[in-house]
């Protein structure tokens, strides 16, 4: 018989939980201060993110609870939504152009990438496919465990990429003078406790709209969506105080960092070199198309780079806010790449993959 009572029991994963987000928070806050005062571009979410995921890697238990996560995705959309205006709106007319270059984009990393990992790291051709596939990690989860693909390989070439772009991404359009100079156009006031209550009830009450009709990223979009119908009609001028968008960025980094907690410390070593040559593959091919475009159309080389970047759609975006950069033009993209990545990945896999057969032997 145990000697401890059963309330005791029950309270220690508690507080294991408690006690490993509350450390999760800390270093995400000190790293993206310290990023912050080094005057590193994307400081906070940059920050974050690596100092989350470099303790993650060392063995801490670092986790993000889903309360916190969605809070934080929710204060991100608001922020985001703040900024639409009618310059942004107008721009809208060169999407369609766009978004069928970026879906094209994504067809060719995908085998891309796919072709690169068969040929010099010896996956199978299920496995590749799912790992070469930009964006959409839960449902590339789930489909590769149905298939009974490298689930744990695929994780780690998904992670990476995401947090190669999220931290290289701010340091390449600093260094080579392509973000915008002028800060995005947040709203200057900030919002009273009224408009505040009213801009978080609209985006909770959208963001649980979307989730009901199984909308991607639901909260964050919600969110966007409420805030940018609410300033876009000068219903609110206000925006959130500018602590408030610090903390969604040191979230979304914290978030990010949180990934490596998933991984094997092994397992991250033996696909770090199958992670980085996918990520080349999946960079230059997109780097083609962002070309094409920035040649072919009016549209901002920075905007067209952050929307046409082979990441999770709540980073891109994040680093969008951070940068400067257009949120509706690459809101849409991202998005765009989501739904056309969950609707078409499951059956170039059954086409291209290997036969269930071969999988089950």
């Amino acid at each position: 018989m145990s000697l401890i009572p059963a309330s005791m029991t029950s309270a220690i994963p508690d507080r294991a939980r408690i006690l490993s987000t509350i450390e999760t928070i800390v270093l995400g806050a000190a790293g993206g201060l310290l990023f912050l005062w080094a005057n590193l571009p994307g400081g906070l979410i940059s920050g974050a993110m690596f100092a989350v995921g470099i303790a993650a890697i060392c063995g801490r238990p670092l986790a993000m609870p889903p309360i916190l996560t969605q809070s934080v995705l929710l204060l991100l959309g608001i922020t985001l939504g703040s900024l639409v205006s009618r310059q942004l709106i107008q721009h809208m007319s060169s999407y369609p152009l766009t978004i069928g270059l970026l879906a094209l984009a994504t067809f060719c990393s995908t085998f891309g990438s796919s072709f690169y990992l068969q040929r010099f790291h010896g996956w199978d051709q299920t496995s590749a496919l799912l790992a070469g596939s930009p964006g959409a990690l839960s449902q590339i989860t789930i489909l590769a465990a149905e298939k009974g693909a490298d689930v744990a390989g695929i994780a780690v070439v998904q992670t990476m990429r995401v947090i190669i772009l999220t931290a290289a991404l701010p340091l390449l359009l600093a260094l080579t003078g392509i973000a915008p100079s002028a800060p995005p156009n947040i709203a200057a006031i900030i919002a009273s406790p009224l408009e505040l209550a009213v801009l978080i009830a609209a985006a909770v009450a959208v963001a649980l709209l979307l989730l009901l009709m199984k909308f991607p990223a639901s909260w964050m979009f919600g969110a966007m969506i409420a805030s940018s119908v609410l300033h876009g009609t000068e219903m609110i001028e206000g925006g959130l105080p500018p602590w408030m968008r610090g903390v969604a960025l040191v979230g979304i980094g914290a978030v990010i960092g949180t990934r490596f907690a998933r991984v094997k410390r092994s397992t991250l070593l033996s696909h770090v070199n199958a992670g980085l040559g996918s990520f080349a593959v999946a960079i230059v091919i997109s780097a083609i198309f962002v070309a094409i475009i920035a040649l072919t159309t009016n549209v901002r080389l920075a905007d067209v780079v952050v929307a046409f970047a082979p990441g999770a759609m709540d980073a891109m975006l994040a680093l969008a806010l951070t940068l400067h950069i257009d949120p509706i033009f690459v809101g849409a993209h991202h998005l765009s790449r989501f739904v056309f990545v969950s609707i078409t990945t499951p059956g170039i896999v059954h086409l291209f993959g290997r036969p269930q057969d071969d999988v089950d032997d």
